[in-house]
């Protein structure tokens, strides 16, 4: 099989792509054969060796967010068939042409989704949906979402309007007018946002969820967010600075399918950038940069 690795930590050039074994499935697992990839945060933590969980030996794959085809079920696996188009997550290997998983975790991809458009929900989605569950949004909040345009931020601000909140979302100039089409209402982030949130809020904010770090807590402090209902899924110092908790949304694919659904039906959008295998390190450089719109996917297989 083919596979983004990296022989030592370092910045987006150290990843290559590799020709390694194929996997085989073990009992109550099944190997896909992957058509997209995402790319999130997380893999360029690992790959910079911020988080050091991988192998203990180069080289290492990266990679959580797949989907693709199911393609051989090892012994006693539930399914789904081979030939089943699918999508889910995995740990460190999403990033190549086949990766093995438990089979009973594999969520069925619907047909109105491409690849690259389910690969593009699986982190997002799950994260998503479970930070919002866990900080209790309900209509009647006002919530304020750091880094709206973002793969996270995008998912939140769609779901959380689904719940019947008002969503503010933080985003730079060139991406307010997509959040509003989300039916988020824009501000910019940096110097004087506590001042913009006040200007637009119809009250109170009542919530907040951080996926951008960079003093997104400490502004959500100053706006007068109750501590229990500030979460973020990025800065872990500034949540013990200020005591407010930091949100690990469990994978679970029952919620993954629930997000799949409602995009499906159109309910849900989620712009993606799409780069070839190939250009792996070209597309951990664009999510290192930031800013972007939607969420980043690779092409595995045309």
């Amino acid at each position: 099989m083919r596979a983004a690795v990296f022989d030592r930590y370092g910045p987006p050039e150290v990843l290559r792509i590799a020709d390694l074994p194929d996997p085989e499935p073990g009992p109550g697992e099944a190997r896909v054969r992957v058509r997209a990839a995402g790319v999130q945060p997380f893999d360029l933590a690992v790959r910079a060796g911020g988080m050091r969980r991988g192998p203990g030996q180069f080289p290492h794959q990266v990679g959580q967010e797949f989907s693709g085809v199911v393609d051989r079920l090892g012994e006693g696996a539930p399914g789904p068939a081979p030939g089943t188009p699918v999508l889910g997550s995995t740990m460190l290997n999403g990033q190549a042409s086949h990766v093995v998983v438990p089979a009973a975790d594999l969520v069925v991809k619907p047909p109105e989704l491409s690849f690259p458009a389910a690969a593009a929900l699986v982190a997002a989605g799950q994260t998503a949906s479970g930070a919002l569950s866990w900080l209790g949004v309900t209509a009647g909040d006002v919530l304020l979402v750091h880094a709206a345009a973002g793969s996270v931020g995008t998912l939140a601000v769609q779901l959380a309007r689904l719940a019947g909140a008002t969503v503010i979302g933080t985003a730079g100039p060139a991406n307010h007018g997509y959040l509003r089409e989300l039916g988020a209402v824009p501000v910019t982030y940096g110097d004087g946002l506590v001042d913009a949130v006040r200007a637009v809020a119809p009250g109170p904010v009542t919530v907040a969820l951080d996926a951008a770090g960079r003093g997104a807590v400490a502004a959500s402090v100053a706006l007068g967010v109750p501590r229990e209902r500030i979460g973020t899924i990025v800065d872990d110092k500034e949540a013990a600075a200020f005591g407010v908790p930091v949100v690990r949304a469990p994978r679970s694919p029952v919620r993954l399918a629930e997000v799949v659904a409602l995009a499906a039906r159109g309910v849900l959008t989620m712009p993606v950038r799409a780069y070839p295998l190939a250009r792996v390190a070209e597309a951990h450089a664009a999510v290192e940069a930031g800013h972007g719109r939607g969420k980043v996917v690779l092409i595995v297989e045309p």
